[in-house]
């Protein structure tokens, strides 16, 4: 499905019938305080959304650490930009996290795990197109995951708020995975598979005046 369709599916969930499920009625854990049957009361976090702020906190650490090295090190024009539209927009999203994350009582990862401290020491070794080409790599194979994670929190989540950020968020995300493609096929040149495969010339992320 292209991004656009995605992103109707997504409109639609949050103003048709469906907008029901908001608060995963059908996977309340015991206990769960309710404003009415089948409803949790806000901030009421399971255990998919304390994992869900886990992973996406860690993810959005990550990215932006990364995101700022390339910004330094990349020698491709685009993965510069590229760099720098993900230092910006993965800070803004962590920023939109934390008072969800602080309202449902639960923690933010405050450093870099282990995985993504490992890729990052595996970037630090490679310069020139080498570091362009494997950061690109590496952005794409993490918004992938990222774009997973949101997925399964919208559908298996319980805090209302957690999942509805899950859903504005979701977007962006795949058109950062359509943007790493294209790059990655611009470096390589070869032919952007999957979701850069759909995007019009004007969609280009070369293009100075491209906005979300």
């Amino acid at each position: 499905m292209r991004l656009a369709g995605i992103v109707a599916v997504l409109i639609g969930l949050t103003a048709s019938p469906a907008a029901a499920q908001i608060g995963n009625p059908a996977g309340t854990i015991a206990n769960t305080p309710q404003t009415e049957p089948g409803k949790p009361a806000p901030h009421q976090p399971n255990a998919q959304d304390r994992l869900f702020v886990d992973l996406l906190g860690a993810g959005g650490l990550a990215e932006v650490s990364a995101a700022r090295a390339a910004e330094k090190k990349a020698t491709d024009p685009a993965v510069k930009e590229f760099a720098r539209r993900m230092a910006a927009e993965h800070a803004k999203a962590n920023d939109q996290l934390k008072p969800l994350a602080k309202a449902a009582n639960l923690r933010l990862p405050e450093a870099l795990d282990p995985d993504h401290k490992a890729q990052n020491s595996e970037l630090d070794k490679l310069s020139g197109p080498a570091f362009d080409a494997a950061y690109m790599r590496q952005q794409l194979v993490n918004h992938q995951k990222t774009a997973t994670i949101l997925q399964w929190q919208i559908t298996s989540g319980q805090d209302a708020d957690l999942q509805r950020y899950a859903m504005r968020t979701l977007p962006g995300v795949l058109e950062h995975m359509e943007m790493a493609q294209a790059i990655i096929a611009e470096l390589t040149g070869a032919r952007p598979q999957g979701l850069a495969s759909t995007m019009s010339p004007s969609a280009s992320p070369r293009s100075p005046d491209r906005g979300r």
